[in-house]
């Protein structure tokens, strides 16, 4: 079976862990439990072949950021979680970017942008029209 090897990455408190578990099992996480590194994997279908997704759910947190490279340079496509409550964690998506072009050497890889927790709309921070959203997705398509 073919395996493909995905990164989450994001900031801390991003809802990482909740979008993983969610997808792997089907099961909403509510209570939040910080990730150091949490593994899974899924048995998807791909061009209508068998294929397993192994899903490395990183740390949100500044003091695990120095193990990025590491994740980054092992992965082959990557979703990059920011949290719409949350405007340091979207200005947090560029970086983490811009490390994936680093370590990647440039290579193209797939990139998935996901702004999360879009039901606590009455605390949004992150406007769907904001000029720096437009940036970014736009750099991604490069």
């Amino acid at each position: 079976m073919k395996e493909y090897k995905v990164v989450v990455l994001g900031s801390g408190g991003v809802g990482k862990s909740a979008l993983t578990v969610q997808f792997v099992t089907g099961t909403f996480i509510e209570k939040y439990d910080p990730t150091i590194e949490d593994f899974y994997r899924k048995e998807i279908e791909v061009d209508s072949s068998p294929s397993v997704l192994e899903i490395l759910d990183t740390a949100g947190t500044e003091q695990f950021a120095s193990m990025r490279d590491l994740y980054i340079k092992n992965g082959q496509g990557f979703i990059l979680v920011y949290s719409l409550v949350n405007q340091q964690s979207f200005q947090d998506i560029r970086p983490m970017r811009d490390q994936i072009v680093r370590v990647k050497r440039f290579e193209k890889v797939p990139l998935i942008l996901v702004g999360n927790k879009v039901d606590l709309e009455s605390e949004r921070e992150v406007a769907g029209s904001d000029a720096c959203f437009d940036k970014i997705a736009e750099s991604m398509l490069k």
